[in-house]
C-alpha cells in the first residue's frame, strides 16, 4: 500500500527556493514509493484568508482540507520572512481547522517535515522553531531533520529545478525519507478512535 505525502509551501514567486525545496524532499517520498500532492505557492495564494465564522469554503480550500485528512505524512515549507512563517502558508494551515472534529484531528499520528529558506541564518531558526510549534499543536510528530536553507549564501537550486548543493540534496532526501518511514510504520488504520 503506498502511502500520501502532501506538501504545503511556497511563495507567490514562481519557482520559490522553498517551493522547490518541499517538491524535491516529496520526490524523496515518491521514489521510496509513496503518492505525493503538492500544493505551491500559486494554489495557496488563490486561498481566501481564513475566517473561523465563515463556514462556506471554495473548491481550493475544500481540495487542501480533503487531502490532509487523507495524508498519511506532510512535508511543509516556508520562506522566513521577518523571522516567522509567511502568511500564506500560515493561511493554508490555519484553514486546516477544519480538522478538529475528525476521528484523526489536525495533523494527529502523522510526521511533518519542515523546511524554511530565509536570506540568513537568524530567520532560518526563527522560522523552523515557530513551524515546530505549530506542527506541535496540530498533534503532528515533526520529523527529527528540519531543514534550513540560506538563500543568501547563493542559488539554492538551478534553473531547471535541480538543488545546486550536493548536501542540501542529501537533506531534503533525508527528510523526504523521514516522513515517509514514518507513515510506514505508523499509518492510523481505519476506525481509529478520537481521543478528546
Amino acid at each position: 500500500m503506498s502511502h500520501l505525502i502532501v506538501g504545503i509551501g511556497g511563495t507567490t514567486r514562481p519557482g520559490s527556493s522553498s517551493e522547490l525545496a518541499v517538491h524535491t524532499a516529496l520526490a524523496a517520498a515518491e521514489r521510496r514509493g509513496a503518492r505525493t500532492m503538492r500544493f505551491g505557492g500559486d494554489f495557496l495564494a488563490a486561498l481566501p484568508h481564513y475566517a473561523p465564522e465563515r463556514t462556506e469554503r471554495t473548491d481550493q480550500q475544500r481540495q487542501l482540507v480533503k487531502a490532509v485528512r487523507q495524508a498519511d505524512g506532510l512535508v511543509i515549507g516556508s520562506p522566513g520572512y521577518h523571522g516567522g512563517v509567511s502568511g500564506l502558508v500560515k493561511n493554508a494551515l490555519d484553514l486546516l481547522e477544519d480538522l478538529r472534529e475528525d476521528e484523526r484531528v489536525y495533523f494527529d499520528g502523522r510526521a511533518v517535515g519542515l523546511v524554511v529558506t530565509a536570506a540568513g541564518w537568524q530567520a532560518c531558526g526563527t522560522t523552523l522553531a515557530a513551524l515546530r510549534s505549530t506542527v506541535h499543536a496540530m498533534r503532528g510528530w515533526p520529523t527529527p531533520l528540519g531543514v534550513t536553507l540560506n538563500s543568501g549564501q547563493g542559488p539554492l537550486f538551478t534553473p531547471d529545478s535541480t538543488c545546486a548543493d550536493p548536501t542540501t540534496a542529501a537533506q531534503l532526501d533525508l527528510l523526504g525519507r523521514q516522513v515517509h518511514e514514518f507513515a510506514q510504520r505508523f499509518a492510523a488504520p481505519t476506525g481509529v478512535v478520537r481521543v478528546a
